[in-house]
């Protein structure tokens, strides 16, 4: 299915910017909810996605607004959506991203439907509330505000604002992302996209950074497979494959990756440490970050037993699947069990695995690299989108710090940058590690009062970087 719709602006005649009026925040507040209580209560969870009523509805509000859409059926109940809001040219587009599907949830581990989008204690209750319809709703809403603030007003932008939703970003993106620069990659070259995969944190109840993604972590599958002698298992066997993939996940368990220091996180780390509430943390960031190998092991020894931070100055790996065995009387000749590595960008994978077989130390264990991501350059955070997006933070709060960062997970960023656009991700809501830390969880939450701050910060970068 294909449907194009695009209006005239008698706005765009106009050749002088003129300054955006100041939206009624009040009221994008109310609509920012309205359109993600919406979203959440379309189940989208993947698989099997059926992300198709999402994007119609963000056709329908958009086309309301008079605003160009193009809307996609890539396959059945599947969907790819783009939007514009046309500009100048003086200045080539800028993309705002979000992706539409959701993971999936165990119900009866949520104390609220996860699909009712329920209001409760100051927070919105839903699947995708964080990950990632709460960025489509204040992109979307973004949107709006640059249309009746800037353009009916008669002012122009100096690029083209592209609103873009995907599918299938939570397996892989083939569906989404994958398909539309396949297909249709003229509706979204631009030389930036703003995206999920950053993070606006409140630490000890006081806003504190907002990190901004601007490289990310490459993921791998790897796959340990040990061999052994087969029987029946009423005669234990010394070489049982199972026992041995246990002793090799056990050796791969307590090995630990050597820390590497990428531009992005020196530049996290340096500016975090300044202004980190805990002395202690703030050091050890600050001496991680030194270039002097004493100060970088104490402050890694520090930072290792923090997760969060730990995954971005070493490579991770971590096992998620074991498999092995036919019947419970028969011993396996085979075991196997998946790792999901994430590199730090411009590791070798290769170099990893070499060091695992090292670990293991075993020749009739097999360790080889299965699924393999894509490694790509770095955006720069001294470009004119980082910092129209440092600017729109200092106006919300002067206190706040603006990092680069460089994300554990993977986003639709990466095929972007490999296509050699600066692409950028943040999570513009301001929240707490333990509200964060329900994203893929249970109870997923945001807190009504970040709404309208990650409204505001999202729609405060546009204004700038179209000036």
């Amino acid at each position: 299915m294909r449907r194009h719709r695009a209006l005239p602006f008698l706005a765009l005649l106009f050749t002088t910017t003129v300054t955006a009026q100041t939206p009624d925040w009040n009221a994008a507040r109310d609509e920012t909810l309205q359109h993600l209580q919406r979203m959440i209560r379309i189940n989208t969870s993947n698989p099997p996605g059926n992300e198709l009523p999402v994007a119609k509805y963000l056709d329908s509000v958009l086309t309301a607004a008079g605003i160009e859409t193009h809307l996609f059926e890539p396959t059945p109940g599947r969907a790819a959506f783009v939007a514009r809001l046309k500009g100048t040219g003086a200045k080539r587009p800028v993309i705002l991203m979000g992706h539409m599907d959701v993971v999936g949830v165990e119900k009866a581990h949520w104390s609220v439907d996860p699909f009712a989008a329920e209001i409760k204690d100051g927070y919105l209750y839903g699947r995708g509330s964080i990950d990632d319809k709460g960025m489509l709703a204040a992109n979307l809403e973004t949107m709006l505000l640059l249309k009746r603030n800037i353009i009916d007003k008669g002012g122009t932008l100096s690029r083209d604002v592209i609103f873009v939703a995907n599918s299938d970003e939570e397996a892989g993106g083939e569906w989404g992302m994958g398909w539309l620069i396949a297909h249709h990659h003229e509706l979204i070259d631009a030389e930036f996209a703003l995206n999920e995969g950053g993070r606006t944190r409140i630490i000890e109840g006081k806003l504190t950074y907002v990190a901004v993604q601007n490289t990310e972590k490459v993921p791998y599958g790897v796959t340990v497979t040990a061999h052994g002698p087969g029987g029946h298992a009423a005669v234990p066997l010394p070489g049982n494959a199972i026992y041995r993939l246990g002793r090799a996940l056990a050796a791969i368990g307590a090995h630990e990756e050597p820390v590497v220091m990428k531009p992005t996180t020196k530049v996290f780390f340096t500016d975090l440490g300044a202004v980190w509430p805990n002395k202690t943390v703030g050091k050890a960031m600050v001496d991680v970050a030194s270039g002097d190998a004493k100060r970088v092991a104490a402050g890694a020894k520090v930072l290792a037993d923090i997760p969060v931070f730990n995954a971005v100055i070493r490579n991770g790996i971590s096992a998620t699947l074991v498999n092995g065995g036919i019947r419970s009387n028969v011993i396996p000749t085979e075991a196997t069990a998946t790792l999901n590595v994430r590199n730090l960008p411009g590791e070798s994978i290769h170099d990893v695995v070499a060091r695992l077989k090292k670990a293991v130390n075993d020749s009739l264990v097999d360790i080889a690299v299965t699924d393999s991501g894509v490694d790509t350059p770095a955006s720069s955070f001294e470009s004119p989108m980082f910092t129209a997006i440092a600017d729109a933070v200092k106006e919300l709060d002067p206190n706040m710090v603006t990092v680069p960062y460089l994300s554990t997970g993977a986003t639709d960023s990466a095929r972007l940058r490999a296509l050699g656009m600066q692409a950028y991700g943040i999570l513009p809501f301001p929240m707490e590690q333990g509200d964060e830390d329900r994203m893929h969880g249970n109870d997923e939450r945001i807190p009504l009062a970040s709404l309208a701050f990650g409204t505001k910060l999202i729609y405060g970068a546009m204004v700038r970087v179209t000036r």
